[in-house]
Protein backbone atom coordinates (compact mmCIF):
# COMPACT_ATOMS: atom_id res chain seq x y z
CA UNK A 1 0.00 0.00 0.00
CA UNK A 2 1.74 3.52 -1.16
CA UNK A 3 1.63 6.56 1.21
CA UNK A 4 0.35 9.47 0.28
CA UNK A 5 1.25 13.14 0.87
CA UNK A 6 -1.00 14.28 3.69
CA UNK A 7 -2.95 17.39 3.53
CA UNK A 8 -2.83 19.87 6.22
CA UNK A 9 -6.92 19.95 6.81
CA UNK A 10 -5.59 15.72 7.68
CA UNK A 11 -2.71 16.10 9.76
CA UNK A 12 -5.02 17.59 12.97
CA UNK A 13 -7.54 15.44 14.06
CA UNK A 14 -9.72 16.36 16.96
CA UNK A 15 -11.64 14.60 19.82
CA UNK A 16 -10.53 11.00 18.95
CA UNK A 17 -12.10 8.34 21.09
CA UNK A 18 -9.08 5.37 21.73
CA UNK A 19 -11.48 2.16 21.29
CA UNK A 20 -8.64 -0.44 21.73
CA UNK A 21 -4.90 -1.37 21.58
CA UNK A 22 -2.56 -2.58 18.96
CA UNK A 23 -0.22 -5.51 18.93
CA UNK A 24 2.57 -3.17 18.93
CA UNK A 25 1.09 -1.40 21.87
CA UNK A 26 -0.66 2.03 20.09
CA UNK A 27 -4.06 2.90 20.92
CA UNK A 28 -6.24 2.43 18.06
CA UNK A 29 -9.05 5.20 17.56
CA UNK A 30 -11.19 5.90 14.41
CA UNK A 31 -11.97 9.29 12.40
CA UNK A 32 -14.41 8.38 9.72
CA UNK A 33 -13.54 5.35 8.03
CA UNK A 34 -9.67 5.97 8.73
CA UNK A 35 -8.17 3.75 11.50
CA UNK A 36 -5.51 5.63 13.83
CA UNK A 37 -2.70 4.10 15.55
CA UNK A 38 -1.96 6.50 18.16
CA UNK A 39 1.46 6.30 20.03
CA UNK A 40 1.03 6.35 23.96
CA UNK A 41 -2.40 6.31 23.89
CA UNK A 42 -4.82 3.71 26.00
CA UNK A 43 -8.01 2.69 25.61
CA UNK A 44 -10.64 5.36 27.24
CA UNK A 45 -8.57 8.25 26.47
CA UNK A 46 -9.75 11.28 24.12
CA UNK A 47 -7.55 13.11 22.20
CA UNK A 48 -6.77 15.65 19.45
CA UNK A 49 -4.01 13.68 17.09
CA UNK A 50 -1.75 15.08 14.86
CA UNK A 51 -1.16 12.32 11.73
CA UNK A 52 2.49 11.64 10.85
CA UNK A 53 2.17 8.79 8.12
CA UNK A 54 -0.69 7.77 5.95
CA UNK A 55 -1.99 5.17 4.19
CA UNK A 56 -5.09 4.03 2.12
CA UNK A 57 -6.68 2.95 4.94
CA UNK A 58 -5.04 3.52 8.00
CA UNK A 59 -2.62 6.29 9.72
CA UNK A 60 -0.20 6.50 12.46
CA UNK A 61 -0.29 9.31 14.62
CA UNK A 62 0.62 10.58 18.06
CA UNK A 63 -1.23 12.44 20.78
CA UNK A 64 -1.24 16.82 20.72
CA UNK A 65 -3.75 16.95 23.50
CA UNK A 66 -5.39 14.92 26.18
CA UNK A 67 -9.60 16.07 26.29
CA UNK A 68 -9.63 13.08 28.70
CA UNK A 69 -7.65 10.28 30.26
CA UNK A 70 -8.38 6.90 30.47
CA UNK A 71 -9.39 5.35 34.25
CA UNK A 72 -6.65 2.97 33.39
CA UNK A 73 -3.56 5.67 32.62
CA UNK A 74 -1.16 5.41 35.22
CA UNK A 75 2.08 7.34 35.41
CA UNK A 76 5.24 5.54 34.34
CA UNK A 77 7.52 4.36 36.89
CA UNK A 78 11.03 4.63 34.55
CA UNK A 79 12.38 7.37 33.37
CA UNK A 80 13.17 6.04 30.26
CA UNK A 81 9.98 5.07 29.42
CA UNK A 82 8.92 6.58 25.81
CA UNK A 83 12.05 6.37 24.13
CA UNK A 84 13.28 2.89 25.65
CA UNK A 85 11.53 0.66 22.82
CA UNK A 86 10.89 -1.93 26.08
CA UNK A 87 7.87 -1.68 28.32
CA UNK A 88 5.57 0.06 26.01
CA UNK A 89 2.73 -0.34 28.30
CA UNK A 90 3.68 0.99 31.69
CA UNK A 91 1.07 3.83 31.23
CA UNK A 92 -1.86 1.25 31.63
CA UNK A 93 -2.61 -0.48 34.98
CA UNK A 94 -1.41 -3.55 35.14
CA UNK A 95 -5.61 -5.20 35.59
CA UNK A 96 -6.02 -3.52 32.12
CA UNK A 97 -2.68 -4.78 30.10
CA UNK A 98 -3.82 -8.39 31.33
CA UNK A 99 -7.68 -7.83 29.74
CA UNK A 100 -6.17 -6.75 26.68
CA UNK A 101 -3.91 -9.42 26.56
CA UNK A 102 -6.32 -11.88 26.29
CA UNK A 103 -8.41 -10.03 24.43
CA UNK A 104 -5.55 -10.53 21.52
CA UNK A 105 -5.61 -14.13 22.00
CA UNK A 106 -9.23 -14.62 21.98
CA UNK A 107 -9.14 -12.28 18.67
CA UNK A 108 -5.94 -14.33 17.27
CA UNK A 109 -7.46 -17.42 17.96
CA UNK A 110 -11.07 -16.74 16.97
CA UNK A 111 -10.54 -14.35 13.90
CA UNK A 112 -7.22 -16.18 12.38
CA UNK A 113 -8.22 -19.86 13.43
CA UNK A 114 -11.72 -20.73 13.74
CA UNK A 115 -11.39 -21.34 17.28
CA UNK A 116 -14.19 -21.96 19.57
CA UNK A 117 -12.25 -20.36 22.86
CA UNK A 118 -15.30 -21.13 25.01
CA UNK A 119 -12.78 -23.54 27.35
CA UNK A 120 -10.32 -20.55 27.55
CA UNK A 121 -9.26 -19.76 31.17
CA UNK A 122 -8.52 -16.78 32.50
CA UNK A 123 -4.95 -15.30 31.75
CA UNK A 124 -2.33 -16.22 34.31
CA UNK A 125 -0.97 -13.26 35.88
CA UNK A 126 2.83 -12.15 36.80
CA UNK A 127 3.31 -12.00 40.67
CA UNK A 128 5.98 -9.67 39.86
CA UNK A 129 5.49 -6.92 37.21
CA UNK A 130 9.18 -5.63 37.93
CA UNK A 131 12.61 -6.84 38.00
CA UNK A 132 11.52 -10.33 36.39
CA UNK A 133 13.90 -10.84 33.53
CA UNK A 134 16.69 -13.26 34.19
CA UNK A 135 18.50 -11.89 31.30
CA UNK A 136 19.58 -8.47 29.72
CA UNK A 137 22.03 -7.15 26.83
CA UNK A 138 23.14 -3.50 27.13
CA UNK A 139 25.21 -2.18 23.82
CA UNK A 140 28.19 0.04 24.10
CA UNK A 141 28.35 2.77 21.24
CA UNK A 142 30.01 6.19 20.78
CA UNK A 143 26.62 7.52 19.24
CA UNK A 144 24.24 8.34 22.25
CA UNK A 145 21.07 9.25 21.42
CA UNK A 146 19.86 12.54 22.41
CA UNK A 147 15.98 13.38 22.94
CA UNK A 148 16.57 17.26 22.48
CA UNK A 149 19.64 18.69 20.95
CA UNK A 150 20.11 22.01 22.48
CA UNK A 151 23.28 23.95 23.83
CA UNK A 152 23.17 22.04 27.24
CA UNK A 153 22.69 18.15 26.22
CA UNK A 154 25.36 19.26 22.78
CA UNK A 155 27.77 18.99 25.97
CA UNK A 156 27.24 16.14 27.44
CA UNK A 157 29.62 12.68 27.03
CA UNK A 158 28.51 11.13 23.66
CA UNK A 159 29.70 7.82 24.92
CA UNK A 160 26.16 5.41 25.80
CA UNK A 161 25.58 2.37 27.37
CA UNK A 162 22.08 0.93 26.92
CA UNK A 163 19.27 -0.11 25.13
CA UNK A 164 19.24 0.78 21.12
CA UNK A 165 16.71 3.01 20.45
CA UNK A 166 13.67 1.82 17.98
CA UNK A 167 14.24 2.01 14.50
CA UNK A 168 17.88 3.30 15.11
CA UNK A 169 20.39 0.66 14.99
CA UNK A 170 23.84 3.08 15.62
CA UNK A 171 21.98 5.17 18.35
CA UNK A 172 21.88 4.00 21.73
CA UNK A 173 20.18 5.23 24.83
CA UNK A 174 22.22 5.70 27.87
CA UNK A 175 20.47 3.90 30.44
CA UNK A 176 20.31 5.30 33.90
CA UNK A 177 18.32 2.34 36.10
CA UNK A 178 16.19 -0.33 33.99
CA UNK A 179 13.38 -1.97 36.16
CA UNK A 180 13.70 -5.56 34.30
CA UNK A 181 16.67 -7.01 36.07
CA UNK A 182 17.41 -7.78 39.85
CA UNK A 183 20.09 -6.07 41.49
CA UNK A 184 22.99 -5.67 41.54
CA UNK A 185 22.46 -5.57 37.31
CA UNK A 186 22.29 -1.65 36.97
CA UNK A 187 24.66 -1.26 39.53
CA UNK A 188 27.16 -3.59 37.11
CA UNK A 189 26.36 -1.79 34.12
CA UNK A 190 26.52 2.05 36.04
CA UNK A 191 30.26 1.12 37.66
CA UNK A 192 31.32 -0.53 33.94
CA UNK A 193 30.54 2.72 32.38
CA UNK A 194 32.12 4.84 34.79
CA UNK A 195 35.22 2.78 35.11
CA UNK A 196 35.71 2.56 30.62
CA UNK A 197 34.86 6.44 30.97
CA UNK A 198 37.43 7.03 33.78
CA UNK A 199 40.16 5.07 31.66
CA UNK A 200 39.40 6.44 28.20
CA UNK A 201 38.43 3.28 26.71
CA UNK A 202 36.76 3.33 23.76
CA UNK A 203 33.12 2.68 22.86
CA UNK A 204 32.19 0.66 19.81
CA UNK A 205 31.21 3.08 16.68
CA UNK A 206 27.77 0.84 15.19
CA UNK A 207 28.76 2.34 11.71
CA UNK A 208 32.82 2.90 11.76
CA UNK A 209 32.99 -0.76 13.33
CA UNK A 210 35.65 0.57 15.49
CA UNK A 211 36.24 0.95 19.20
CA UNK A 212 37.32 -1.39 22.10
CA UNK A 213 33.55 -2.17 23.64
CA UNK A 214 30.79 -3.87 21.85
CA UNK A 215 28.29 -5.36 24.62
CA UNK A 216 27.31 -6.40 28.30
CA UNK A 217 25.45 -9.29 29.22
CA UNK A 218 23.85 -9.89 32.45
CA UNK A 219 22.38 -13.68 33.48
CA UNK A 220 20.88 -13.93 36.95
CA UNK A 221 19.29 -17.02 38.27
CA UNK A 222 16.76 -17.76 40.95
CA UNK A 223 19.92 -19.69 42.91
CA UNK A 224 21.21 -16.21 43.05
CA UNK A 225 24.25 -16.90 40.96
CA UNK A 226 25.36 -14.55 38.85
CA UNK A 227 27.02 -14.40 35.49
CA UNK A 228 28.52 -11.12 33.93
CA UNK A 229 30.10 -11.09 30.14
CA UNK A 230 31.71 -8.35 28.53
CA UNK A 231 32.32 -8.39 24.89
CA UNK A 232 35.38 -6.64 23.12
CA UNK A 233 36.34 -6.05 20.01
CA UNK A 234 40.20 -4.37 18.66
CA UNK A 235 41.06 -4.38 21.84
CA UNK A 236 44.35 -5.65 23.52
CA UNK A 237 44.51 -7.66 26.58
CA UNK A 238 45.88 -5.43 28.94
CA UNK A 239 42.63 -3.18 28.53
CA UNK A 240 40.43 -6.86 28.68
CA UNK A 241 41.98 -7.73 32.19
CA UNK A 242 41.72 -4.65 33.78
CA UNK A 243 38.21 -4.38 32.86
CA UNK A 244 37.67 -7.91 34.25
CA UNK A 245 39.46 -7.15 37.46
CA UNK A 246 37.52 -4.38 38.14
CA UNK A 247 34.29 -6.28 37.85
CA UNK A 248 35.87 -9.68 40.03
CA UNK A 249 37.13 -6.81 42.65
CA UNK A 250 33.77 -4.83 43.04
CA UNK A 251 31.33 -7.09 42.34
CA UNK A 252 32.64 -10.51 44.16
CA UNK A 253 29.02 -12.36 43.92
CA UNK A 254 29.48 -12.66 40.20
CA UNK A 255 29.56 -16.85 39.55
CA UNK A 256 30.76 -16.32 35.74
CA UNK A 257 32.61 -14.11 34.85
CA UNK A 258 33.55 -14.50 30.69
CA UNK A 259 34.47 -12.35 28.37
CA UNK A 260 34.34 -12.32 23.78
CA UNK A 261 36.17 -10.79 20.87
CA UNK A 262 33.80 -10.15 18.42
CA UNK A 263 35.07 -9.07 15.43
CA UNK A 264 32.04 -9.21 13.32
CA UNK A 265 30.00 -6.67 12.12
CA UNK A 266 27.14 -7.96 13.57
CA UNK A 267 26.78 -8.78 17.89
CA UNK A 268 26.10 -12.16 18.14
CA UNK A 269 27.45 -14.41 19.81
CA UNK A 270 26.83 -18.01 19.14
CA UNK A 271 29.62 -18.03 16.89
CA UNK A 272 31.89 -16.91 19.01
CA UNK A 273 34.56 -18.63 21.56
CA UNK A 274 33.91 -17.69 25.25
CA UNK A 275 36.79 -16.63 27.43
CA UNK A 276 36.21 -18.03 31.79
CA UNK A 277 38.19 -14.80 32.81
CA UNK A 278 37.00 -15.97 36.81
CA UNK A 279 34.71 -18.75 38.34
CA UNK A 280 32.51 -21.08 35.90
CA UNK A 281 31.75 -21.09 32.24
CA UNK A 282 28.20 -21.59 33.76
CA UNK A 283 25.65 -20.60 36.74
CA UNK A 284 22.17 -23.11 37.54
CA UNK A 285 18.78 -22.64 37.42
CA UNK A 286 16.32 -23.99 39.73
CA UNK A 287 12.35 -25.85 38.84
CA UNK A 288 11.03 -27.83 41.42
CA UNK A 289 13.96 -29.67 42.40
CA UNK A 290 15.35 -29.89 38.76
CA UNK A 291 19.12 -27.94 38.21
CA UNK A 292 19.46 -26.57 34.45
CA UNK A 293 22.97 -25.65 33.60
CA UNK A 294 22.98 -22.33 31.84
CA UNK A 295 25.82 -20.80 29.64
CA UNK A 296 26.81 -18.27 28.05
CA UNK A 297 24.75 -19.21 25.11
CA UNK A 298 21.86 -20.90 26.64
CA UNK A 299 18.21 -20.65 25.46
CA UNK A 300 16.30 -20.57 28.79
CA UNK A 301 12.43 -18.69 29.36
CA UNK A 302 13.61 -14.62 30.49
CA UNK A 303 11.38 -14.78 32.96
CA UNK A 304 12.01 -17.63 35.61
CA UNK A 305 9.02 -17.62 37.70
CA UNK A 306 6.20 -17.40 35.34
CA UNK A 307 8.55 -20.07 32.73
CA UNK A 308 7.79 -22.75 36.00
CA UNK A 309 4.34 -21.80 36.17
CA UNK A 310 3.98 -21.98 32.38
CA UNK A 311 5.56 -25.68 31.95
CA UNK A 312 3.30 -26.76 34.91
CA UNK A 313 0.37 -25.34 33.01
CA UNK A 314 1.39 -27.75 29.88
CA UNK A 315 2.03 -30.51 32.23
CA UNK A 316 -1.18 -30.10 34.09
CA UNK A 317 -2.87 -30.07 30.16
CA UNK A 318 -1.39 -32.83 29.08
CA UNK A 319 -2.67 -35.08 32.42
CA UNK A 320 0.09 -37.31 32.30
CA UNK A 321 -0.75 -40.83 33.34
CA UNK A 322 2.86 -41.80 33.95
CA UNK A 323 3.17 -44.69 30.73
CA UNK A 324 3.15 -42.05 27.92
CA UNK A 325 5.86 -41.82 25.45
CA UNK A 326 6.71 -37.49 24.66
CA UNK A 327 7.61 -35.79 21.78
CA UNK A 328 9.02 -32.38 22.73
CA UNK A 329 9.40 -30.12 19.82
CA UNK A 330 11.78 -27.00 19.88
CA UNK A 331 12.86 -28.42 23.23
CA UNK A 332 16.05 -25.83 23.59
CA UNK A 333 17.99 -27.11 26.20
CA UNK A 334 15.80 -29.75 26.96
CA UNK A 335 13.81 -27.75 29.90
CA UNK A 336 10.29 -28.45 29.35
CA UNK A 337 11.56 -32.48 28.46
CA UNK A 338 13.32 -32.89 31.67
CA UNK A 339 10.34 -30.96 33.41
CA UNK A 340 8.00 -33.62 32.24
CA UNK A 341 10.54 -36.65 32.35
CA UNK A 342 9.72 -37.82 35.90
CA UNK A 343 5.90 -38.13 34.85
CA UNK A 344 6.08 -40.30 32.17
CA UNK A 345 7.65 -43.36 29.92
CA UNK A 346 9.78 -41.43 28.16
CA UNK A 347 10.73 -38.27 26.67
CA UNK A 348 12.28 -37.35 22.70
CA UNK A 349 13.26 -34.14 22.41
CA UNK A 350 13.97 -32.38 19.00
CA UNK A 351 16.03 -28.56 18.35
CA UNK A 352 17.23 -27.21 15.38
CA UNK A 353 20.25 -25.61 17.23
CA UNK A 354 23.31 -28.50 18.32
CA UNK A 355 24.76 -26.92 20.92
CA UNK A 356 21.13 -26.52 22.90
CA UNK A 357 20.75 -30.77 22.19
CA UNK A 358 23.77 -30.78 24.15
CA UNK A 359 22.83 -28.78 27.00
CA UNK A 360 19.46 -30.55 26.99
CA UNK A 361 21.81 -33.89 27.37
CA UNK A 362 23.99 -32.40 30.04
CA UNK A 363 20.45 -31.14 31.74
CA UNK A 364 19.58 -34.81 31.81
CA UNK A 365 22.48 -36.04 33.45
CA UNK A 366 22.88 -33.46 36.11
CA UNK A 367 19.62 -34.50 37.16
CA UNK A 368 20.00 -38.33 36.87
CA UNK A 369 17.62 -38.50 34.42
CA UNK A 370 17.60 -41.39 32.35
CA UNK A 371 14.28 -41.61 30.03
CA UNK A 372 15.00 -38.75 27.66
CA UNK A 373 16.99 -38.50 24.27
CA UNK A 374 17.54 -35.84 22.26
CA UNK A 375 18.29 -34.82 18.39
CA UNK A 376 19.50 -31.96 16.49
CA UNK A 377 18.03 -31.33 13.17
CA UNK A 378 15.31 -29.09 11.03
CA UNK A 379 12.49 -30.27 12.68
CA UNK A 380 10.56 -31.43 9.16
CA UNK A 381 13.64 -33.56 8.46
CA UNK A 382 14.14 -35.32 11.62
CA UNK A 383 10.29 -36.12 12.06
CA UNK A 384 10.62 -38.98 9.05
CA UNK A 385 8.10 -42.19 9.18
CA UNK A 386 11.74 -43.79 9.41
CA UNK A 387 12.40 -41.62 13.20
CA UNK A 388 8.92 -42.30 14.32
CA UNK A 389 9.27 -46.21 13.71
CA UNK A 390 12.55 -45.89 15.71
CA UNK A 391 11.66 -43.83 18.72
CA UNK A 392 8.00 -45.36 19.06
CA UNK A 393 4.79 -43.01 17.84
CA UNK A 394 3.89 -40.33 20.84
CA UNK A 395 1.19 -40.18 23.01
CA UNK A 396 1.63 -36.63 23.52
CA UNK A 397 3.26 -34.41 21.41
CA UNK A 398 4.53 -30.75 22.97
CA UNK A 399 5.63 -28.17 20.58
CA UNK A 400 6.99 -24.66 21.51
CA UNK A 401 8.01 -23.48 18.13
CA UNK A 402 9.76 -19.83 17.81
CA UNK A 403 7.44 -16.77 17.16
CA UNK A 404 6.74 -17.80 13.20
CA UNK A 405 5.01 -21.07 14.38
CA UNK A 406 5.61 -24.26 12.91
CA UNK A 407 6.17 -25.38 9.01
CA UNK A 408 3.83 -26.32 7.50
CA UNK A 409 5.89 -29.61 6.76
CA UNK A 410 5.95 -30.00 10.75
CA UNK A 411 2.37 -29.49 10.73
CA UNK A 412 1.66 -32.68 8.03
CA UNK A 413 4.04 -34.75 10.21
CA UNK A 414 2.11 -33.88 13.38
CA UNK A 415 -0.91 -35.10 11.55
CA UNK A 416 0.58 -38.24 10.45
CA UNK A 417 1.73 -38.98 13.75
CA UNK A 418 -1.94 -38.68 15.40
CA UNK A 419 -0.39 -38.47 18.81
CA UNK A 420 -3.81 -38.71 21.28
CA UNK A 421 -2.76 -35.25 22.00
CA UNK A 422 -0.64 -32.02 21.66
CA UNK A 423 0.31 -29.57 24.05
CA UNK A 424 1.26 -25.71 22.02
CA UNK A 425 2.90 -23.40 24.01
CA UNK A 426 3.07 -20.57 21.79
CA UNK A 427 4.94 -16.56 22.12
CA UNK A 428 2.82 -15.53 19.13
CA UNK A 429 -1.03 -16.39 19.11
CA UNK A 430 -1.47 -15.05 15.95
CA UNK A 431 0.88 -18.18 14.04
CA UNK A 432 -0.42 -20.59 17.21
CA UNK A 433 -4.22 -19.66 15.45
CA UNK A 434 -2.68 -20.31 11.93
CA UNK A 435 -1.04 -23.73 12.94
CA UNK A 436 -4.76 -24.51 15.08
CA UNK A 437 -6.34 -24.22 11.86
CA UNK A 438 -4.40 -26.40 10.41
CA UNK A 439 -4.50 -29.36 12.79
CA UNK A 440 -8.02 -29.09 12.89
CA UNK A 441 -8.36 -31.68 10.35
CA UNK A 442 -7.93 -34.18 13.16
CA UNK A 443 -7.88 -32.14 16.63
CA UNK A 444 -9.78 -30.34 18.24
CA UNK A 445 -9.23 -27.52 20.88
CA UNK A 446 -9.55 -28.57 24.54
CA UNK A 447 -8.32 -26.01 27.08
CA UNK A 448 -6.57 -22.53 26.50
CA UNK A 449 -4.83 -20.55 28.94
CA UNK A 450 -2.52 -17.19 28.18
CA UNK A 451 0.40 -16.67 30.60
CA UNK A 452 1.60 -13.10 31.15
CA UNK A 453 5.38 -13.86 30.95
CA UNK A 454 5.89 -9.89 30.27
CA UNK A 455 4.32 -7.47 32.24
CA UNK A 456 4.13 -3.85 30.75
CA UNK A 457 5.00 -5.61 27.24
CA UNK A 458 2.02 -6.49 24.64
CA UNK A 459 3.93 -10.03 24.77
CA UNK A 460 1.72 -12.70 26.01
CA UNK A 461 2.38 -16.84 26.13
CA UNK A 462 -0.73 -19.11 25.12
CA UNK A 463 -1.09 -23.15 25.69
CA UNK A 464 -3.67 -24.83 24.16
CA UNK A 465 -4.28 -28.32 24.60
CA UNK A 466 -5.45 -30.55 21.63
CA UNK A 467 -7.02 -33.90 21.12
CA UNK A 468 -7.42 -35.86 18.43
CA UNK A 469 -10.83 -36.17 17.26
CA UNK A 470 -12.81 -39.62 17.17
Amino acid sequence: MSKRRILPEERQLSDISIIDIAEEGKGVGRAGELVLFVDKAIPGDVVDVEVIRKKKNFAEARVKRFINTSSHRVAPFCQHFGVCGGCKWQHMDYAAQLTYKQQSVNNALTRLGGVDISSMEIILAAPQTQYYRNKLEYTFSNKRWLTNIDDEQASLEMNALGFHVPSRFDKILDIEHCYLQQSPSNDIRNRLRAFALEHQVSFYDLRQHEGALRNLIIRTASTGELMVIVVFAYVDQDTIDNMMTFLQHEFPAITSLLYIINQKKNDTIFDQDIQVYAGRDHIFEEMEGLRFKIGAKSFYQTNSAQAYELYKIARDFAGFGGHERVYDLYTGAGTIANFVARHVHEVVGVEYVPSAIEDAKINSAINGIRNTRFYAGDMKDVLTPEFIAAQGKPDVVITDPPRAGMHADVVARLLEMEAAKIVYVSCNAATQARDLALLNEKYEVGRIRPVDMFPHTQHVENVALLTRKG
